[in-house]
C-alpha cells in the first residue's frame, strides 16, 4: 500500500511541474505545440494511477497502470525534445526528467508485481 501512495504522490507532484514548465514554456518562450503535448501526457500519468484504484479487476488494474507508463514514456520524449531544441536548459531537464524516470520505475515494477500475482 506505501507503494501505491508514494506513486500517487510522485505522479501529482509530477503534474504540477508539468504544469509549471507548460506556464514557463508558453508564456516566456512562446513555445505552443510541444509543450501542449507534455502538459496533455504528463498530467494523464497521475490521472490514470488514480484511475487504477478503482480498477474492477487485476487485470482493469493492470492495463490502467500499463496507459500510465506509455504518457510517461510519452512525456519524456516530449521533454527530450524540448531539451534538444533549446526550449529548456540542461539543468531543468534533467530535474523534471529524473523524476519522470523514476515514475517510469516504479510503474513498471508495480505492473511487473501485479502480472506476478495474477498468475
Amino acid at each position: 500500500m506505501e507503494n501505491k501512495q508514494t506513486i500517487k504522490q510522485k505522479s501529482y507532484d509530477f503534474a504540477l511541474r508539468v504544469i509549471k514548465a507548460y506556464k514557463y514554456l508558453t508564456i516566456e518562450q512562446k513555445e505552443f505545440v510541444l509543450s501542449k503535448q507534455m502538459l496533455r501526457s504528463g498530467t494523464a500519468v497521475g490521472a490514470l494511477i488514480r484511475e487504477s484504484e478503482y480498477a474492477q479487476s487485476n487485470a482493469d488494474f493492470i492495463h490502467k497502470l500499463s496507459i500510465a507508463l506509455k504518457e510517461a514514456n510519452e512525456t519524456e520524449y516530449w521533454l527530450n525534445l524540448l531539451k534538444d531544441s533549446s526550449f529548456i536548459d540542461i539543468k531543468s531537464f534533467e530535474s523534471v526528467s529524473n523524476d519522470c524516470v523514476e515514475l517510469i520505475k516504479m510503474l513498471t515494477a508495480i505492473i511487473k508485481t501485479s502480472k506476478q500475482k495474477k498468475s
